[in-house]
């Protein structure tokens, strides 16, 4: 690996700190949003592609088993994880509805969804904020670029503004561990 690629992670994390009140402001929304939906025995749904696909599940997994404290399971699924509903969604219908099909069917008012995309273009995961804004569910987004369509549609966004989807990925997961510890402070 290169030293460059270190301090372009480096920079990616000083752009965030310049801005640091703004970024923590919106990273306190969501772990609000979060812990009052789960104090009211709503759910945590997670959904991306790829890598973050592997947020999503890595997010699900402090959640309902602990990221740093020893307590009771909260309630999270990621919608990655359930190779069977997935194909054959994407054998039936199409790869775009692996997501909206699940929020459908596990989905309530009140539940969150967290979608995670560095592009912020992911058509699955735009089609599962479709789906959950016409349900009453609350809609995050965890994305990078502009924040792309995704960013248009959810009601609250972090956007890492960032053309290099590594760095992307090494700050979504930072925020992912800060909503996590947020979030155990509070329900627990």
């Amino acid at each position: 690996m290169k030293k460059d690629e270190f301090l372009q992670s480096i920079n990616e994390l000083k752009t965030i700190l310049s801005d640091m009140d703004a970024k923590f402001d919106i990273i306190e929304r969501i772990a609000n949003l979060i812990s009052y939906a789960i104090k009211n025995g709503n759910k945590l749904m997670i959904c991306g592609n790829g890598g973050s696909a592997a947020d999503a599940q890595h997010m699900a997994a402090e959640f309902v088993n602990r990221f740093l404290k020893e307590r009771k399971p909260l309630a999270a699924i990621a919608l990655s994880t359930d190779t069977s509903n997935i194909t054959s969604i994407a054998n039936d219908y199409s790869f775009d509805e692996i997501f909206s099909k699940q929020v459908e069917a596990i989905g309530k008012k009140g539940d969150i969804l967290v979608g995670i995309s560095t592009s912020g273009n992911s058509k699955n995961v735009l089609k599962a904020f479709e789906v959950a804004k016409n349900m009453g569910i609350t809609t995050i987004g965890i994305l990078g670029k502009d924040g792309g369509e995704i960013a248009k549609i959810s009601d609250l966004n972090f956007i890492v503004n960032s053309s290099t989807t590594p760095r992307i990925q090494e700050i979504h997961i930072f925020v992912i561990h800060t909503i996590c510890q947020m979030v155990e402070d509070n329900v627990c």
